[in-house]
């Protein structure tokens, strides 16, 4: 039983048992992304069900982007309406001083974690989210075609786009026409800042904003990645991959209309369903590497905080220790593809029979890029937003990568002068 558990059984403190009329109840906010919403809801009912409390789970938007918008404007107003939240690896920096100090209450839970999130989620020494699941971009393919056509999984950018060019080429020829060799999240939002970084920081063009601060972006090798990822629109990738997120990218590929695929891990699970047009089909690499070897995948991965308006944080907090813990991690692991971030996990066989490419690219997970948020502080978002911008522009053919990197350069001097 959970410290908090414990106490409410000794003090009986559940409101409805001391007379009270009103009925303690908590919300949490839980995104929608492939299976996201039904395995949250499911982790909370079993926390309710062990502690009497009911919690209402909140849907939110699957856009990133648009679900900070929301949390920011909760926030700002001290509302109380979201005891719980699920925010991304990226936002500890940006949400800091609205979010509960969990380290009175985890009893040194975190310590099962993987350090490096503990402490992407630690700011000015406070706790500010325990880790639920870790992501890193992640290359799946379709084995059938590759192994028809007698490919190979590619392992560099430029043999991806040869490869899938010629399968693309060789399936409509024999009338699979809506083929297409490889779909990604090309939307202008905050998904398009972690395909892009993984495109160029796998050629050596670093990371936007270096860990000293310095912006780092503009360069050739970041120009030509760009350059290279302009090239697949309408030739490897459709004219619409412009409008993809992450689902719509799933459901392309998930409905046999694409050799490759980049996204999450939560992707491979529903992949794998019984009505699935490709189960059993579908291979997971490590994305390529660049022209030097280097190989990239974002860092990614959600995290639950509570609100500092929280009128209930005792409760809050528990249900947040209890959702992250080893047993609910290893339950989204097995039916969702869901990164555990508690390193015991990744040696656990039933987790690994259900998701083989765990173990394999075990280092992928532990050794991604992460996004410059925390140099970059309650300015990232900004940041973020320049340079998916700047992307998308060169992607749409508006802009030449190295006119489009050069102001980007110049927006990003702006904004980090400003942060200092």
């Amino acid at each position: 039983m959970l410290p908090l558990l414990a106490a409410l059984a000794v003090t009986g403190c559940d409101r409805s048992q001391q007379g009270g009329s009103d009925t303690v109840e908590l919300a949490i906010s839980c995104g929608a992304v492939g299976q996201e919403f039904e395995l949250c809801r499911q982790g909370v009912a079993r926390w309710s069900a062990a502690t009497g409390y009911p919690v209402s789970v909140v849907s939110t938007p699957n856009s990133t982007t648009e679900r900070l918008a929301l949390y920011q404007q909760l926030l700002a107003a001290r509302a109380a309406d979201i005891d719980v939240l699920q925010v991304d690896v990226i936002w500890p920096g940006i949400l800091a001083r609205h979010l509960l100090d969990l380290g009175p209450y985890t009893e040194g839970a975190e310590d099962a974690h993987f350090p490096a999130i503990v402490q992407n989620n630690t700011v000015g020494g406070r706790l500010v989210a325990l880790p639920w699941f870790t992501d890193a971009g992640v290359l799946y393919y379709r084995r059938d075609l590759l192994e028809k056509h007698a490919e190979h999984v590619p392992a560099t950018w430029v043999g991806l786009t040869e490869t899938a060019g010629r399968i693309q080429t060789a399936e409509r020829a024999d009338g699979n026409d809506r083929l297409w060799g490889f779909v990604w999240q090309g939307r202008a939002y905050e998904g398009l800042t972690c395909d892009a970084l993984e495109w160029v920081a796998s050629h050596g063009g670093g990371t936007i904003v270096d860990g000293a601060g310095r912006v780092t972006i503009n360069n050739p090798a970041a120009a030509a990645a760009l350059t290279q990822a302009a090239s697949w629109v309408g030739t490897i990738s459709p004219p619409g991959v412009l409008n993809n997120g992450e689902e719509e990218a799933r459901g392309i590929f998930q409905s046999g209309h694409a050799v490759f695929m980049r996204n999450w891990p939560y992707a491979w699970a529903l992949a794998q369903n019984a009505d699935s047009p490709i189960k059993g089909l579908v291979g997971v690499a490590a994305l390529p590497a660049g022209p030097n070897g280097q190989s990239s995948a974002t860092l990614g991965g959600w995290q639950l905080a509570v609100s500092r308006y929280s009128e209930h944080p005792e409760l809050a907090a528990d249900l947040v220790v209890f959702l992250t813990g080893s047993d609910e991690q290893k339950r989204r692991a097995i039916s969702g593809a869901y990164n555990p971030t508690i390193a015991s996990l990744y040696g656990d066989a039933d987790v690994l029979a259900a998701n083989p490419f765990f173990a394999t690219l075990y280092d992928t997970f532990v050794n991604a890029t992460p996004r410059p948020s925390s140099v970059t502080g309650e300015r990232y978002n900004e940041v973020s937003k320049e340079f998916w911008s700047a992307a998308f522009a060169v992607l749409a053919g508006k802009r030449s990568a190295e006119e489009s990197l050069a102001t980007l350069d110049q927006r990003l001097e702006r904004l980090t002068d400003a942060q200092q």
